[in-house]
């Protein structure tokens, strides 16, 4: 087992750097951290109530007009009728006449841009409570641990493993800290570090041998954690759901295990080879097997498939916005308004991952096959809604075209686009990943922790009003649309004052 770190680069500074990050006046972190979470409703434990709502329900599709909701020591103990919910002595009350609300969202494939002065806070602004970082480091562990201590405004947060991918890794060790493993000794290893690390689960990469993937297996299970990430290619994604895969990130290998040439393709896959960090020569030899998957779809493989998914619980978080990105990549809006909300070096990143990782050797020949790809990318995910394969809200933040916190609303978007009802969607964004987590999140119910959001409109008529909000419940803490607005102009001004070469961590450690 290897790990390679190395002092950063000129090519590292611009696509982000490494992850030694928040040199930022650190004085002025501590101070704005201190002063986002005083004197607010909730901050100290006291009763808020939340009066005459219309409350949504994702699992049943049913909004509840005039709710009251009394939330006590960041848990919600009592909802109903407001004729029938008194207000105790000394609450703070929120009056929510014409508001819906939902439960709080999920990011569930999230890369800190290790900034503290931004990614909390545009996923509380964007009503994004709960998310899942994929591929973890000491920075977001830290994010986690001022959250938690009430100093820092933030999101729930789980946080992975570093990437365990094969050898050599297709990632650039210059950008990341990646675990190298060549067989499955090696695989047992790399998980026995991720838990003396603390991590909440493994994350596997692209690279890794069936061998490697089977050690990992076995001593995931052995430690009592889970693993979740890319299924490697040369695994059918059956197997590694059989070997206990939790979740299954991105749609590149669902295609390939839908297609009646998967054995051809399985094939070609055992010959490809790589040089270390050479992930733009990942996307030139997937491609063309993704196209041949495409066009010799099976139902009867595609169905077969979606049977394991849902025998073993095996999610699939489709990231569709990353996808777009990705296959719409010549067309993508570099002057996206959401940019003001970046630093510029991680605006540099995202140019540098376009034009030498997405567009590296892209004719313009080729753009109708790649589009072409994300249309098939959202038949898939309707089919594997159809089937009861369940499906988790995720974005990949850091990756072009994707912004923390406004991605998941994005994301919301195309699964709707895709087929999936409204409500559908908002469910895999609330109850399927408090479901997975196994956390008393993604109800708005008595016993349910207080994590909210408060729209404007409902979104059950249309998802895209889950951007209307008005307001975020996080922890018990109301955040009210003054306060909202306050923190995203926060986020902008401290955005704008880093300098292009301020350091943070290597963007996406998905996809540079």
């Amino acid at each position: 087992m290897t790990r390679t770190t190395y002092s950063p680069s000129r090519r590292s500074v611009l696509v982000g750097g490494l992850t030694a990050a928040a040199v930022v006046s650190a004085q002025a972190i501590a101070t704005g951290a201190a002063a986002a979470t005083t004197g607010r409703p909730g901050d100290r434990g006291e009763d808020l109530v939340l009066t005459h709502a219309t409350v949504v329900d994702p699992v049943d599709g049913r909004a509840r007009p005039d709710v009251t909701i009394l939330i006590s020591g960041g848990r919600i103990v009592r909802t109903g009728p407001s004729a029938l919910v008194p207000v105790p002595d000394g609450a703070t009350v929120v009056d929510l006449r014409g508001k819906f609300v939902i439960p709080g969202l999920a990011d569930m494939h999230t890369h800190g841009l290790a900034y503290e002065q931004i990614d909390p806070a545009l996923y509380v602004a964007n009503g994004v409570t709960t998310v899942r970082d994929m591929a973890g480091n000491a920075l977001v562990r830290g994010f986690r641990t001022k959250i938690e201590a009430g100093t820092l405004l933030g999101p729930r947060y789980t946080v992975g493993s570093r990437i365990i991918d094969g050898s050599p890794s297709i990632w650039d060790p210059n950008l990341l800290d990646v675990i190298s493993v060549a067989d499955a000794d090696e695989g047992r290893q790399a998980v026995r570090q991720a838990v003396s690390e603390g991590a909440d689960f493994v994350k596997v990469y692209s690279r890794v041998s069936e061998p490697a993937l089977r050690g990992i297996a076995a001593e995931a299970q052995a430690q009592g954690i889970r693993f979740a990430g890319h299924c490697p290619d040369e695994v059918p994604m059956a197997e590694a759901a059989e070997l206990g895969q939790a979740s299954f990130e991105h749609m590149f290998w669902t295609l390939l295990g839908t297609s009646s040439q998967e054995s051809e393709i399985r094939a070609r896959i055992h010959q490809i080879r790589l040089a270390l960090g050479d992930y733009a020569g990942w996307f030139k030899d997937i491609h063309p097997l993704e196209l041949l998957a495409s066009s010799t779809h099976s139902k009867a493989k595609a169905q077969a498939l979606y049977a394991r998914f849902v025998e073993h619980r095996s999610r699939q978080v489709p990231t569709l916005i990353m996808h777009q990105g990705l296959d719409y990549a010549r067309t993508l809006d570099q002057h996206d308004p959401r940019n003001r909300y970046l630093p510029a070096s991680s605006q540099g990143g995202y140019d540098y991952a376009l034009e030498e990782l997405y567009l590296k050797d892209r004719a313009l020949s080729e753009d109708a096959g790649w589009a072409g790809l994300f249309e098939y990318r959202l038949r898939l995910v309707n089919e594997m809604h159809r089937a009861g394969v369940p499906i988790m809200v995720g974005t990949d933040t850091g990756t072009p075209g994707v912004f923390p916190g406004f991605a998941v609303h994005d994301e919301l978007r195309l699964l709707v686009r895709a087929g999936l009802s409204p409500r559908a969607a908002l469910y895999a964004a609330t109850v399927e990943p408090a479901d997975y987590l196994g956390v008393a999140t993604g109800r708005v119910a008595e016993g349910y922790l207080a994590d909210l959001a408060v729209l404007d409109a409902n979104p059950l008529r249309d998802i895209t009003n889950t951007t209307k909000l008005s307001g975020v419940v996080v922890r018990g803490r109301y955040v009210g649309p003054d306060e909202r607005t306050q923190l995203l102009a926060d986020v902008a001004k401290a955005a704008a004052g880093m300098p292009e070469s301020a350091v943070a961590s290597a963007g996406c450690p998905c996809h540079g």
